[in-house]
Order: structure tokens, then C-alpha cells, then sequence
């Protein structure tokens, strides 16, 4: 891949290539990204669509393999978590299920940290064990049962840190180094601390996986997902399963996307200031039973959050007094701040998890992971923090 002029990837830093890398100009020199809009591509004869079709060539064939806006956007987030390569998909789901369904047969074993965003969890936990894959659940927290669960030969690891929405915080380097004893790679999903915060790659994780529906889009106007690994793993497991099965993204949705990245670094920037900001607020509130945010030094495992990420991230979780009673009314009385189950957004958003992205879970689930009827997940937004305050202050209030 090249930088659009015919050089190689060049050597800019983390913000400069959100704006310029991966950028393929066409014969018109255009500022902008090109938007290219096509399903298909022609041939100038029969004999170089039979070289295209063999791989003799490096063309673009189908919207559905390649297409040049989806191609930047891929080049781009390449540059950003320094990988090798990667694919876009059309949304962080399709993401997480490629990335592992596309390494793994029948009889193979997955090992996955308990703490995982509701669809992640159906994917480990219902979807792969109809195709007789074994998938084994532990408390990603604890060393010793990463350690006992990958006493076995296995195929693959997953987690999230920080995860959805408890904030829970694995220990990247050993979970990594005990997953490759065991002969797995290790996918993580980095959605939470986005490459910004965090990269995975350099603490040992073999694959990244993106929803680029939030920070990177960060304004609510498209889906989109990205897996990031190694040329080998993209060629040899990846690349076949997704030409086959289509899950591909759009080039205007991969457009919208590269426009996004442009002004990432100065959102996520802002999000994690007003979250830290905010967090502090809530933690003195009485009306907050528990505050959980992984840069706050009051988080569990606060230590190992910041050895891992460069700040704390935009999403936060609380638990309000009163259970479920007392959560639906902060969330109702709530005037500045939407209810919605996005995240990563420019907008403040709230959710009840254990009524929305985590309601399939088993009750038992919930419970273990301490996603009880009054917890709240915060999204926290680029508004004034001073408004996101005085609308919780105001949410919060119990003699309003």
C-alpha cells in the first residue's frame, strides 16, 4: 500500500496520518477523498479480467472485495494501530464475528473473558458451540483462570478492555502471553480506549477489532466495523471469508468514516476530559451507590488501566440508589442528555444496560458481572461540562 503518490507508507505521527494516510488521489488531484460510488469495474479486454480473477493482477474486481474508499479507510486505520493490514465490514458486529468464525473449525476452542458487550457474549456463548466449537468463559480479571483455561490447546482468545459496560481492565501482556503458550491467537476489542488510548498490538494481541460506528465515526451518521492483523492472517483466514460471505462495507459509509478519523484525536481528547470531569462529580454525588471509571484512582484495577491507555476514555458506568426504580427516574428526568444505546458519540448518551445491551444475558450473568437494575452507562459527549453536570445534578436530585 502506498501513500497515494507511489512511496511507501510514510513515517507521520498518529494525527497526521488521520488526515492524509492512506489517501489515493485519482487522475483529477482532488483534496478530498473520492467518494466512489460503484458495484463493479471493468476490463479493457477478456484477458485482463481472467488475469484479475486469478490474482495475477492488483485491481479492483467488485465492491463486495475491494473498493478504493474502503480501501483508504482500511489503509488508514493500518497507519493508526500500526498493523499490517486490514478489512472494513459493515458494522463492529460483523467485525467480531469474522474475525473469529473465520479461523475456526469444529472441535477448536475458544477461551473468552466473562465481561462482553451482550452480542459479543451471544456470539461466544450460543453461536459458535452450534458449529461444535467449545467455548470456555473466566473471569478476565483473575490471572489464575486464564491460567487454568489455557492449560488446554485453544484455538482463540476474546475480550474487551476496558469492557461494555462495567469498565473491567484485562492485563493485555500476560493474557497474551499465556494465549500464545496455548497456541491461540488473541482477538481484542478495543472499541472502549480506541487506537488512540490503546493499541493491543503492542502489548502482544494478534488481532483488533473496531466497531467504527462509535469514536471513529463519533456523530451517529454511520455503521461500520474493521478488523486489523498481521498480511498472514488477513490472506490465509480472513480475506477468502468475507469475499464469500459479503459482509462488506459501503464506500459512502467507509467515506463518512475517514472524514471522522480526521477530527478523532481532537474529540477523543475532549470526550476523556469531560468524562474524568464528570466521573468526579458523580462520585461525590450521595445519590451514586458506585462509580466506575478507569481513570479515576477510586476504579479496581486504576493502575493497570493507565499502563495500558495514555487516559480513561469516554464511557463511564454508575450505579444510582433505588435499583432499577431509582435508574429509570435519573434517566427520565434527564433534559440535555439522550437515552441511547450508541456510544463514542459527540452527543451525551445514557443507557440501562441490564434492560438493553445486556438484557438477553441470564439474570445470574448479570449479577456476576455486578450489572445490577441500578446501573447506568454514560457516554460522555463534546457539550459544555458544565450542562452534562447540572442535567445529572438535576436528573439526580431526589427532591426535584
Amino acid at each position: 500500500m502506498t501513500d497515494g503518490t507511489g512511496d511507501a507508507r510514510p513515517t507521520w505521527r498518529a494525527q497526521t496520518n488521520l488526515v492524509r494516510g492512506g489517501t489515493r488521489r485519482s487522475q483529477f488531484s482532488e483534496t478530498c477523498e473520492a467518494l466512489y460510488m460503484t458495484s463493479g469495474y471493468v476490463y479493457a479486454n477478456a484477458e485482463e479480467a481472467e488475469a484479475a480473477f486469478k490474482d495475477d493482477v492488483s485491481r479492483f474486481i467488485y465492491s463486495r472485495y475491494a473498493n478504493p474508499t474502503v480501501a483508504m479507510f482500511e489503509e488508514r486505520m493500518c497507519l493508526l494501530e500500526g498493523a499490517e493490514d486490514a478489512r472494513a465490514v459493515g458494522s463492529g458486529m460483523a467485525a467480531v464475528f469474522a474475525a473469529l468464525i473465520c479461523q475456526l473449525r469444529a472441535g477448536d476452542r475458544v477461551v473468552a473473558a466473562r465481561a462482553l458487550f451482550g452480542s459479543c457474549h451471544f456470539i461466544i456463548a450460543d453461536l459458535l458451540p452450534r458449529w461444535g466449537i467449545e467455548t470456555v468463559f473466566v473471569d478476565g480479571r483473575d490471572l489464575d483462570q486464564w491460567r487454568n483455561a489455557l492449560a488446554k490447546p485453544t484455538q482463540a482468545v476474546f475480550f474487551e478492555t476496558p469492557a461494555n459496560p462495567t469498565t473491567e481492565v484485562i492485563d493485555m501482556a500476560a493474557i497474551c502471553t499465556l494465549a500464545h503458550e496455548a497456541g491461540a491467537r488473541v482477538v481484542v476489542d478495543n472499541v472502549f480506549a480506541t487506537p488512540l488510548l490503546q493499541r493491543p498490538m503492542d502489548h502482544g494481541a494478534d488481532i483488533v477489532v473496531y466497531s467504527a460506528t462509535k469514536h471513529i465515526d463519533g456523530q451517529g451518521r454511520a455503521l461500520g466495523g474493521v478488523i486489523l492483523a498481521d498480511k498472514a492472517f488477513i490472506d490465509d483466514h480472513l480475506q477468502s471469508f468475507l469475499r464469500h460471505t459479503g459482509p462488506s462495507l459501503s464506500p459512502f459509509n467507509a467515506w463518512l468514516l475517514l472524514k471522522g478519523l480526521e477530527t478523532m484525536e481532537l474529540r477523543v481528547a475532549r470526550h476523556c476530559e469531560n468524562a474524568m470531569a464528570v466521573a468526579r462529580f458523580l462520585e461525590s454525588r450521595p445519590e451514586v451507590e458506585r462509580m466506575l471509571y478507569p481513570g479515576l484512582p477510586s476504579h479496581p484495577q486504576h493502575n493497570l488501566a493507565l499502563s495500558q491507555m495514555t487516559a480513561g476514555g469516554s464511557v463511564l458506568a454508575f450505579v444510582v440508589a433505588g435499583g432499577k426504580e431509582g435508574a429509570f427516574r435519573a434517566l427520565n428526568r434527564l433534559r440535555l442528555i439522550d437515552i441511547s444505546n450508541n456510544l463514542g458519540d459527540s452527543k451525551s448518551l445514557a443507557t440501562h444496560p441490564a434492560t438493553t445491551t445486556h438484557q438477553r444475558l441470564p439474570e445470574e450473568d448479570r449479577t456476576h458481572l455486578g450489572i445490577g437494575p441500578g446501573m447506568l452507562r454514560l457516554s460522555v459527549g463534546l457539550e459544555d461540562v458544565a450542562d452534562i453536570r447540572e442535567d445529572l445534578a438535576q436528573a439526580l436530585d431526589p427532591a426535584a
